[in-house]
């Protein structure tokens, strides 16, 4: 709350001056690197052209609202932070229920742009690939995705997740949560 008063993540924090959220720490993370000739530069997380930063932005935005709220919010509840609250509760199976077919929803969703292109948000991986991982990677890690039902969807996710910055994520565990034994294979 001291270094961001609407108490939300995530915060960075340049030097003392901080930034909030998600596009604006992303924003400057671009522009910034844009000036770095080290190694950061090599890669940007936009696109060059506006149109193509423009859709690859919907397509991050989708999966940090959309997606989150229709799918990751219900089955982490559900799944992960009620056994952990220690609260005795039963799992709400309805909430489940839905958030299961939101997600078949959004996987072909995913499947449908991984035909149509090389990245999510277009013909470069951008930062629309890395918050879609993101949730597909909790999804996955709670055994929630068929991937046999979406090959499209499974050739994006392989290529994604065996690029070496995404290992890191790949060995986390959560505590009394085990993943399934395909969840760190580069190949499932």
């Amino acid at each position: 709350m001291n270094m961001n008063p609407a108490g939300t993540l995530p915060v960075l924090d340049i030097g003392g001056r901080v930034i909030c959220g998600v596009f604006p720490i992303v924003e400057y993370l671009f522009e910034t690197a844009q000036r770095d000739p080290g190694p950061a530069a090599r890669m940007s997380l936009w696109p060059a052209s506006p149109l193509e930063r423009a859709e690859a932005r919907r397509v991050a935005d989708w999966f940090l609202h959309k997606f989150d709220a229709e799918v990751s919010q219900v089955l982490l509840d559900e799944k992960i932070y009620k056994p952990m609250s220690g609260v005795r509760s039963s799992p709400d199976l309805n909430a489940i229920r839905g958030s299961r077919g939101n997600l078949r929803y959004h996987m072909a969703y995913i499947s449908f742009l991984s035909e149509a292109r090389r990245w999510l948000g277009g013909d470069q991986m951008s930062f629309a690939d890395l918050m879609a991982a993101g949730q597909l990677s909790a999804m996955d890690y709670l055994s929630e995705i068929d991937w046999s039902a979406f090959p499209e969807t499974k050739v994006w996710f392989a290529r994604l997740k065996s690029r070496p910055s995404f290992r890191a994520l790949l060995a986390d565990r959560l505590p009394g949560f085990n993943p399934t034994d395909a969840y760190a294979n580069l190949d499932f």
